[in-house]
């Protein structure tokens, strides 16, 4: 077994707040929704290994009436914390280090993206 995506919700018309988070925020690329899925509206990121393989990937859902996901929360593994933190910084996104040392074998740091969905991300050590 292996997951293929996780699903984080906006409030409709929230596309663009996702991209600039997950896009330029996480560094992952948007991809199509299929057409038959697209008007419901929502988008679509993945990020592929060394290989071209798929590695991770997220669908932004739209939800109406929109609440935050403050606990549950996707974990991405990247290759470098602190490039991701900069660029997490640069478009405006809370990023809380304070826990950078308490998950064995990592490093981390816990973040919200634009609607308010927490996101932890990590860094093998």
């Amino acid at each position: 077994m292996r997951l293929h995506h996780v699903q984080v919700a906006c409030p409709p018309g929230g596309e663009d707040l996702a991209r600039r988070f997950y896009g330029e925020g996480l560094g992952m690329s948007e991809v199509d929704k299929p057409p038959d899925l697209a008007a419901r509206g929502g988008c679509w990121f993945r990020t592929y290994d060394d290989a071209g393989a798929v590695s991770a990937e997220v669908h932004v859902g739209v939800e109406d009436p929109f609440a935050p996901a403050r606990k549950a929360h996707p974990a991405f593994v990247v290759p470098d914390l602190d490039a991701v933190a900069d660029r997490l910084r640069a478009i405006g996104a809370e990023v809380d280090e304070t826990q950078r040392t308490t998950f064995p074998g990592h490093l981390r740091l816990h973040t919200f993206d634009g609607h308010g969905n927490r996101v932890e991300v990590l860094q093998a050590v």
